[in-house]
């Protein structure tokens, strides 16, 4: 069992506040992703977390025991950075058994783990390289390598694919999922890249600004954001936001944004007329029609990517973007006609940004 409780942890440096008291669940073999932008506290959390900085207040709790006090080897956590943090002069082998040298593990433990752990990782053959003589992902998978040699309840992982290109990140994506679904260790993984989140986590935690803004399952954050923030930053392409007001016409509820009105869906007839709202829309909730009872869009720009376009375009006075399966003929300049899928409307209130209440 590795159950993981932050209880109002809170980090000051000085009079800089980085982290508000927050409290936080990581359940007994969860893969829990910690997501946002620069500065926003995700990795403060996870030093703490791995003894690596000293709490401001508050507790952490391993399996209900109280561990702020116990140094970094105490712990039973161990931590892979986004360097690597691999020793140059020992070799792949040696780097592996470190921590178990200096925990005084006997020889014959030592390589019956570090030889386990290569073979799932593939490293076998780089066991008497030193560390210049790998790639990055190389050089990755030994730092996941001398993490697992050491059993630990908790595995922390700080960003550590920012460094490799995307084809890499990819690979080595997929198997740090299938080493968590191998062997069900509790998992706290801080990165900014929301399609890491998505496709790792079992849970998600959005920070911003050394607070937690959204916690949940990943699709279940996807599809009822929680605020304004929330939904720009899960989802690529970032959902559209149109700023507008709840307006009746001919006795139908829509939003009114600039030029263009659209009908809101029934789960949202408890929105108040007159109301500030913004209207947000996926990138995939639109499609292309001969014609619309709405204004034609004007692309600016638009990339294919071979299966995927996304368009960039001027819509009712708004920047839009519109991600359209295949390939579309269209050039910069055009008038295009937009049918968005109005049941996939998402609503926030103008003024603080939050999620309005469906019926």
């Amino acid at each position: 069992m590795a159950r993981v409780e932050l209880v109002q942890v809170a980090k000051r440096y000085g009079k800089q506040r980085v982290l508000n008291p927050l409290d936080l669940i990581i359940p007994d073999g969860s893969f829990t992703v910690l997501v946002g932008p620069s500065g926003c506290g995700k990795s403060t959390l996870l030093r703490l977390l791995a003894g690596l900085d000293s709490l401001s207040g508050g507790a952490i709790l391993l399996d209900k025991q109280k561990i702020n006090d116990l140094d970094p080897a105490d712990r039973d956590i161990a931590m892979v950075f986004q360097s690597y943090a691999l020793y140059p002069h020992l070799t792949v082998a040696e780097n592996m058994a470190f921590h178990m040298q200096v925990m005084k593990v006997a020889k014959a433990e030592q390589h019956s783990k570090v030889q386990q752990a290569a073979r799932i990782l593939a490293i076998e053959p780089l066991l008497l390289r030193y560390p210049r003589e790998l790639s990055g992902g190389q050089r990755q998978r030994v730092a996941m390598g001398r993490a697992m040699v050491r059993n630990p309840k908790v595995f922390l992982f700080d960003e550590p694919l920012s460094n490799l290109d995307a084809q890499l990140r990819m690979e080595l994506r997929a198997e740090i999922k299938a080493l968590h679904q191998q062997f069900k260790t509790t998992t706290v993984y801080v990165t900014h890249d929301q399609i890491e989140a998505m496709t790792l986590a079992d849970q998600i935690v959005v920070m911003k600004d050394g607070d937690i803004v959204q916690q949940g399952e990943p699709l279940a954050i996807y599809d009822a954001p929680a605020d304004t923030f929330v939904a720009r930053f899960i989802g690529s392409p970032p959902m559209n936001l149109l700023e507008g007001v709840i307006t009746d016409r001919q006795g139908r509820r829509g939003v009114a944004c600039g030029t263009l009105w659209l009908q809101l869906p029934a789960k949202w007839r408890l929105a108040a007329p007159d109301s500030r709202v913004i209207l947000g829309l996926r990138p995939h909730d639109f499609r292309l029609a001969e014609q619309s009872e709405h204004p034609a869009a004007e692309l600016r720009v638009m990339e294919v990517t071979g299966d995927v376009s996304l368009l960039h375009l001027n819509w009712g006075g708004f920047r839009l973007h519109v991600q359209l399966a295949g390939r579309v003929d269209a050039a910069a300049g055009q008038p295009l006609w937009l049918a968005p899928n109005l049941d996939a409307i998402h609503l926030f209130d103008a003024a603080s940004g939050k999620r309005l209440s469906e019926s």
